[in-house]
């Protein structure tokens, strides 16, 4: 299991397909679904990562816009998804309602996140401690949830394991995610580097391996 192929089943067949990210970042997402024939919108509230992106696949559309203020009609598209970007939006419950509001009646929203566990996490967190962002947007996902504002059709847990030559290839991943970081990561080498030996296992050739648990839900919108 991988959150690609999760996406992918999901929205099959993916040819013609109108599909939002919500956080797209640079395009990396986007580019897989519209090389599938997907048309694909992806918002950021960054706009220096909408510019990347639309350079990086220029057949799908791209806007700066938050979670939570979706600039597009009610029922604008076939689905929308949050690749491990709800706990970087502080009104995730306003993002996830926008998410029902633009996309069809009945149509799913695929929400992906990254746990607060796991060897990659412990890498990460002399970086930037997510542990309490990461655990809001759980609780905000669970609450909806439980309160029948959204109906959950698949809620599965898998991990992500990722292999490093050493300590520079791990930070440039980190920097990719959040270039913000680069200050941190100026400031706390050190500790980093220590958390980071520590939390990494080593495969067969001597690469550093980390683990992160991700949890995905299949969801469909009852709000009025």
């Amino acid at each position: 299991m991988d959150a690609l192929t999760l996406i992918r089943e999901t929205f099959a067949p993916l040819p013609g397909r109108r599909l939002i990210d919500i956080g797209c970042g640079p395009g990396a997402l986007a580019g897989a679904l519209a090389g599938e024939g997907a048309r694909v919108t992806g918002i950021d509230p960054n706009p220096a990562a909408i510019t990347q992106a639309a350079g990086a696949v220029p057949g799908a559309g791209f806007a700066v816009a938050s979670g939570a203020h979706l600039p597009f009609a009610e029922a604008a598209f076939d689905g929308a998804v949050f690749l491990n970007t709800l706990h970087h939006m502080p009104e995730a419950g306003a993002a996830l309602r926008e998410a029902v509001r633009v996309v069809a009646p009945g149509a799913r929203i695929v929400v992906v996140e990254p746990l607060a566990e796991g060897s990659f996490f412990t890498a990460l967190r002399p970086v930037e401690d997510e542990t309490a962002v990461r655990r809001a947007a759980q609780a905000t996902l669970d609450a909806l949830v439980a309160a029948g504002e959204l109906a959950c059709e698949r809620d599965v847990t898998f991990a992500r394991s990722e292999t490093f030559a050493g300590l520079d290839p791990f930070l440039a991943r980190v920097l990719a995610t959040d270039p913000a970081r680069a200050g941190a990561i100026a400031e706390r080498r050190a500790a980093i580097e220590a958390a980071f030996l520590a939390a990494a296992s080593r495969d067969d050739q001597g690469r550093f391996v980390l683990v992160q648990p991700l949890r995905a839900c299949i969801l469909t919108g009852r709000f009025a």
